[in-house]
């Protein structure tokens, strides 16, 4: 049985994921959404970007596209502390050219094993960047939208 298989039969009991502290939210993602959570290294700015582009950051060898979660969703760019972090996040696949698009964090994440028991549609308004408002273990959580974060910065590189 493949893993869309297993997931789609209702069987999963939890899956492993990851709680990323942001400034104002937490984002609530699979484990395999994040490839690699790293400390904040030399970010190379780019010319004429917009402001929720923070510049490309060399991971593995590879420039990969360092996005502000916050500023894509109307608010003030993260401060950048010793305790800030980037979340190295896996694509969904939209174009082969982009591998990996990277977002600021503000802390270590924490491991959440998520059954669906334990996770709540919360009813509120979404951010353009969220998927889903959730609430995992009585904390509240944002599911982000990494297809959109994705096309955002296809778009931008298309001009």
């Amino acid at each position: 049985m493949s893993a869309q298989q297993h997931i789609e039969s209702g069987q999963m009991e939890e899956v492993a994921s990851l709680l990323v502290p942001l400034t104002e939210k937490t984002l609530l993602m699979p484990n395999v959404t994040v490839a690699e959570i790293v400390p904040v290294g030399e970010i190379s700015p780019l010319d004429n970007a917009p402001d929720w582009l923070l510049g490309e950051l060399l991971w593995r060898d590879l420039s990969v596209p360092l996005l502000s979660f916050e500023v894509l969703n109307g608010y003030p760019a993260p401060a950048l502390t010793s305790r800030s972090r980037v979340a190295v996040l896996n694509t969904t696949g939209i174009d082969a050219e982009l591998g990996f698009i990277a977002i600021v964090t503000q802390g270590l994440p924490r491991l959440a094993r998520v059954t669906p028991s334990e996770i709540v549609e919360r009813d509120a308004d979404k951010d353009e960047y969220d998927e889903m408002l959730v609430s995992w273990a009585g904390e509240a959580a944002v599911i982000p939208a990494v297809g959109k974060l994705e096309q955002v910065y296809l778009d931008y590189q298309k001009g």
